[in-house]
């Protein structure tokens, strides 16, 4: 991969799990990362474990909830550091229910962190990456997002919604030198997954053929290429990384 020196990016979610591994990822390959997420103690320990590797990396507390949050934020960022080329939208929660108790609150929850937070964070950012001609987004999607998940209905569609975001982004930005791409993981080992129980992990292994988990490693080595130069003729994609969980078009 070519490397990202003289990049800023842009992580949510940055103080833990896929978040975290992409901004380290980020900056070993080179790039200055803005790490945004609302736990501002987990996101210095991030920025200092960058640090400690030869990195450069800011932090910013960021509630990607709340639409003003969102907006100061990103000028906070754009302030600081300049400009952002790379954003990595990764901040994501769950509140799954079946569909027939599942509470107002809980979809109204998830679409507004998981996608529309995700949508005005891409929307505060644009003018940057449209002015220097060359731009990164890449989306973190969910498997459940291609196959959907009793259960998780809020979360899948969510998801699914993410996909068409990104789709059609690309088509707006890719004469400008844009790409946007998303990353569907399958089952990643992350504080968000620790909650199942051993019934439902052995029935998500079933269901894998790699027969193991993913890591948020992983993740982040897909994310890093996408941000690359060499996947510069790459966009609207869907990389799945899923261990084989799932292997549609």
């Amino acid at each position: 991969m070519s490397g990202l020196t003289g990049r800023v990016a842009l992580v949510t979610g940055a103080s833990q799990g896929i978040g975290r591994a992409c901004a380290l990822a980020l900056a070993a390959e080179g790039a200055t990362v803005a790490l945004a997420a609302r736990n501002e103690a987990k996101l210095a320990e991030v920025q200092a474990e960058i640090a400690a590797s030869g990195g450069h990396a800011e932090s910013f507390p960021l509630d990607i909830a709340n639409e003003d949050s969102i907006r100061s934020t990103a000028k906070a960022v754009l302030d600081r550091l300049g400009t952002v080329a790379i954003l990595v939208n990764n901040a994501g929660i769950t509140r799954d229910g079946l569909s027939m108790r599942m509470k107002r609150a809980d979809w109204d929850d998830v679409l507004a962190t998981n996608l529309t937070g995700a949508f005005l964070l891409t929307q505060s950012l644009l003018s940057a990456m449209l002015k220097n001609r060359w731009g990164r987004i890449i989306n973190i999607t969910s498997v459940v997002g291609r196959t959907g998940q009793a259960g998780q209905v809020n979360y899948a569609a969510s998801k699914a919604g993410v996909i068409g975001m990104t789709r059609s982004l690309a088509r707006e930005v890719a004469s400008r030198g844009i790409t946007v791409n998303a990353v569907a993981p399958g089952y990643i080992e992350t504080p968000m997954t620790a909650v199942l129980n051993e019934v439902q992990r052995t029935g998500m292994m079933s269901s894998i053929p790699l027969g193991r988990p993913g890591t948020d490693t992983e993740i982040a080595h897909a994310v890093a290429f996408l941000a690359s130069e060499g996947a510069s003729y790459i966009t609207g994609h869907v990389l799945d990384v899923n261990g084989g969980m799932y292997m549609g078009g």
